[in-house]
């Protein structure tokens, strides 16, 4: 069956019935007041506002308060990062970002926040592989092939990217940098329209979540040549890892994550991540159609925060090393 973001949003909105349990595992210790305000930095049915959405139900069952999504587009981000950043720290206000939370130091030069020391992590709640795909039209069915075809075409292969910053580009770069080859960067509105380009030939080749692929691969559209990460992944099981494909540098994972205000009290910090791990456990069936995985050990506020220093500090080195500098 192929993936149906439509339908996968429908129901995260719709009522659904939440088991005892769950009400059972609300933390002690703090309960919101008011309803939650959710912030989600991007539009409304973008992978990072569906997460936000199929988790609003169970997380605010948890808590006995809804928890209301809210879309502050603009900058990358960092308008609605900014937004939270600067409300009341009182655990009423949330962000659900991705992993351009990290990249904004180096994209921007005048951010009006620090990722790290501006918030307290909830949790990180899922990570995300990507698969690097092709043309069908390009003459090559692995990453040997597909290196060998580059560095025979210098400046002749172009990678469609979801936009400056964002996760295809950073995995556009690491991928030029492993493959240590000339590879053009051609930026797009969004993945959809990176994937448009490759299938319609204005580009050859994209690095694009499975969720966003797998239409494509299955319809024969895109060809997949590796995953960004350590193991192959059931909804694609004959694609190979990018080791597998001889590039183990090639390596990269898109992540969400839940923040709040840098003073919000630990109490409430504690609670939120407790709520968010119920509502992860009862939507994980969803998730997994995703391609979205949630992983333990990223569920308190310290481990949240130094993950994202180190992810800040990988970012910006990558980018540096692209000529990257922010504006």
């Amino acid at each position: 069956m192929l993936f149906d973001r439509r339908r996968l949003l429908a129901a995260a909105t719709t009522s659904l019935l939440i088991p005892t349990l769950t009400q059972a595992q609300a933390p002690a210790g703090w309960r919101p007041t008011r309803p939650i305000r959710v912030i989600v930095p991007f539009t409304a049915g973008g992978p990072t506002d569906l997460l936000a959405r199929m988790l609003s139900e169970p997380a605010g069952a948890a808590l006995g308060q809804p928890l209301v999504v809210e879309n502050r587009t603009g900058a990358g981000g960092a308008i609605g990062a900014d937004i939270v950043a600067k409300a009341a720290p009182d655990g009423h206000t949330i962000l659900i970002h991705d992993s351009a939370h990290a990249v904004a130091p180096a994209l921007v030069a005048r951010l009006p926040f620090h990722p790290v020391t501006d918030f307290a992590g909830i949790s990180v709640l899922v990570f995300a592989p990507l698969v690097l795909s092709v043309n069908p039209r390009v003459p090559a069915q692995n990453m040997n092939e597909l290196l060998t075809q580059i560095r025979a075409n210098p400046g002749r292969f172009n990678l469609a990217t979801s936009g400056i910053g964002g996760p295809v580009h950073i995995a556009g770069e690491i991928f030029r940098t492993a493959a240590n080859a000339q590879i053009e960067m051609v930026h797009y509105r969004g993945g959809a329209p990176a994937a448009a380009a490759v299938i319609g030939g204005e580009a050859q080749m994209t690095i694009l979540s499975i969720a966003a692929s797998l239409e494509f691969i299955r319809a024969g559209s895109l060809r997949p040549i590796a995953l960004t990460v350590r193991e192959r992944h059931r909804l694609i099981p004959d694609v190979p890892t990018s080791a597998e494909a001889g590039l183990p540098d090639f390596r990269y994972e898109n992540w969400r994550a839940a923040f709040a205000p840098a003073a919000t009290p630990p109490a409430a910090v504690a609670a939120l991540s407790a709520a968010m791990q119920a509502g992860l456990r009862q939507i994980e069936p969803r998730l997994r159609e995703l391609a979205e995985q949630p992983r333990p050990g990223f569920d308190t506020s310290p481990a949240v925060m130094e993950f994202v220093r180190r992810e800040m500090e990988y970012y910006t080195g990558v980018l540096r090393a692209a000529g990257v500098r922010p504006e």
